[in-house]
């Protein structure tokens, strides 16, 4: 029977060392990243409530004044709130569709968001 000495074991701690800093930095990593993918979102629907308040706040002004609907029309205004925000309102006799896009830096497709009413 073979006598075990201590050379046997040598680096043994040291290995067992490094694998547990390579697991807990892939951890802090995965934690990073769903941070990041969480602020990312949030941010997404901030842009989208926001669109959707501007172009309720649209219609809210023209059921406010129904007599004087075709001077609401707009191409492409800027809205400040969004980044690189542009309203558009169409005016169809009392159809009314109030489109808000806005881009984010870095994407290459713009976000849009459209609301259609009958003012009556």
């Amino acid at each position: 029977m073979r006598q075990r000495n201590l050379s046997d074991q040598s680096g043994m701690m040291l290995l067992e060392g490094l694998i547990a800093i390579v697991i807990f930095s892939l951890g802090i990593l995965a934690i990073v990243g769903i941070q990041t993918a969480s602020v990312r979102h949030t941010t997404d629907a901030k842009y989208r409530l926001d669109a959707s308040f501007l172009a309720n706040q649209s219609i809210g002004k023209m059921w406010g004044q129904r007599s004087n609907l075709a001077s609401f029309a707009v191409t492409d205004e800027s809205v400040a709130a969004l980044p690189n925000g542009k309203r558009t309102i169409a005016v169809n006799g009392s159809d009314v569709t109030v489109t808000v896009t806005w881009q984010l830096p870095g994407e290459a497709v713009p976000h849009s968001y459209a609301i259609a009413a009958r003012i009556n």
